[in-house]
C-alpha cells in the first residue's frame, strides 16, 4: 500500500483486501468516524450483498494528483475490490484520474466529479450520483411546490461537488426556486459551478455566484432572503474541519429551512440553526437522510441491486438502530 494513503474504517473481517468474496471502499477524509462502519454489515445482510466488509481510505484535503491516481489504480487492479463511494474528494478525483476510467457517466462528465466507482465486466466505471441523492433528501423534508407556492429562494454555502449537485437538482424541479445564490471562498469552485450551469442549459438568471471574503456579505445575503427560504451548509465545515460558514449572530429566514449536509463532527452550523429554531419557526435538518440516500444509491450502482423506496425504509431503520 502507498504510505501516502491512510486506510481506516474497516468493518466485518479485517485483512489486506484479497481474501473471501471481496470488499468495498470508502474514500474520504476521516472515514473511521462514519456511521457506515457500523451500518454496512447490516445493510449487506438486508441486500444480500456478496461481501460484508468496508475499507476506508483517508486522503488529506490537499492530496496531490499522484495520491488520487494511486488509489484509483489500486481499486482497478485488485480483483477483490468491488468498487468505492467517494465523498469529499469527488471533484479532485475526477480532475486527477478520470482518464483511468473506461467509462464515466453523463453527469460525471458534465460536473467533473466522481462519487461512485464500480466495475462492469472488467471495465472501471465512474458515476456521479449526487443530484439523485440531493433530490431524494430534499423531498424527504421540503413540501411539493414549496418554491412555486411562496417564491422562496435558496442560499447554498459551498460550491463543491455536493453544492453543485444540489443546484443542478433544484434547477430541474418543476417548482424551481426564484433564485439560488451559491457562495464560496474559492472563486475557482464558483467558476466550475457556472460552467456546469451553462453547459447543462439551466436558465442564466437562476444562479448568482458570490465569492465571499467578508462575513458581512453572508449577513446581508441572509437578511434579504424571503420567508420560507432554504439555507444549506455544503462547505464541509463542521465535519472535515471545525467551523461554520455562518457568522455569529446571523438570522436565518423566518419559517425557512436550514439544512446541514453533515450529520457528524462538530456541526457548528447545525447548532446555530437549532438555537434560533423556535424563534424563527425554522425546520432544521441534518445530513442523516442525505447519508442514507448517498450510500444506498452508491451500493445499488456498485453491486447492481435494486434499491426501491420500501428497501430504503428498511435500510434507514437498520441504520437508525446503530446511529
Amino acid at each position: 500500500m502507498d504510505a501516502r494513503i491512510g486506510e481506516s474504517g474497516r468493518t466485518g473481517s479485517v485483512g489486506g483486501g484479497s481474501d473471501g468474496a471481496g470488499y468495498m471502499g470508502f474514500v474520504g477524509v476521516t472515514t473511521g468516524g462514519s456511521s457506515i462502519n457500523r451500518v454496512f454489515p447490516r445493510w449487506a445482510e438486508i441486500l444480500g450483498l456478496p461481501i460484508d466488509r468496508l475499507v476506508g481510505y483517508d486522503l488529506p484535503l490537499d492530496a496531490d494528483d499522484a495520491q488520487y491516481r494511486d488509489l484509483v489504480k489500486r481499486i482497478r487492479d485488485d480483483p477483490a475490490h468491488r468498487g468505492a463511494l467517494v465523498t469529499t474528494h469527488k471533484l479532485r478525483l475526477y480532475q486527477a484520474a478520470h482518464d483511468l476510467f473506461d467509462e464515466v457517466d453523463e453527469f460525471a462528465q458534465l460536473c467533473g466529479e466522481i462519487s461512485s466507482i464500480a466495475k462492469r465486466d472488467g471495465r472501471l466505471v465512474g458515476g456521479a450520483k449526487d443530484p439523485l441523492t440531493a433530490g431524494l433528501a430534499v423531498r424527504d423534508f421540503l413540501p411539493d411546490n414549496h418554491f412555486g407556492a411562496i417564491g422562496a429562494e435558496v442560499v447554498c454555502l459551498g460550491a463543491g461537488g455536493a453544492g453543485t449537485a444540489l443546484v443542478w437538482y433544484l434547477g430541474q424541479r418543476a417548482d424551481r426556486p426564484r433564485r439560488i445564490v451559491c457562495t464560496d471562498t474559492d472563486p475557482s469552485r464558483l467558476a466550475h459551478l457556472r460552467g456546469v450551469v451553462e453547459r447543462g442549459g439551466l436558465p442564466a438568471d437562476l444562479v448568482r455566484y458570490l465569492p465571499v471574503t467578508d462575513p458581512a456579505e453572508i449577513v446581508a445575503l441572509l437578511d434579504a432572503l424571503p420567508d420560507g427560504s432554504l439555507v444549506v451548509n455544503a462547505t464541509g465545515l463542521g465535519k472535515d474541519r471545525p467551523g461554520t460558514p455562518l457568522p455569529s449572530g446571523v438570522r436565518l429566514p423566518r419559517d425557512g429551512y436550514a439544512w446541514d449536509f453533515n450529520y457528524r463532527g462538530s456541526l457548528e452550523f447545525l447548532h446555530q440553526a437549532r438555537e434560533q429554531q423556535d424563534e424563527r419557526g425554522l425546520t432544521v435538518v441534518d445530513g442523516w437522510r442525505y447519508f442514507i440516500h448517498g450510500w444506498s444509491q452508491a451500493i445499488a450502482e456498485i453491486f447492481d441491486v435494486p434499491v426501491d423506496p420500501p428497501t430504503v425504509r428498511r435500510l434507514s431503520a437498520a441504520a437508525e438502530a446503530v446511529r
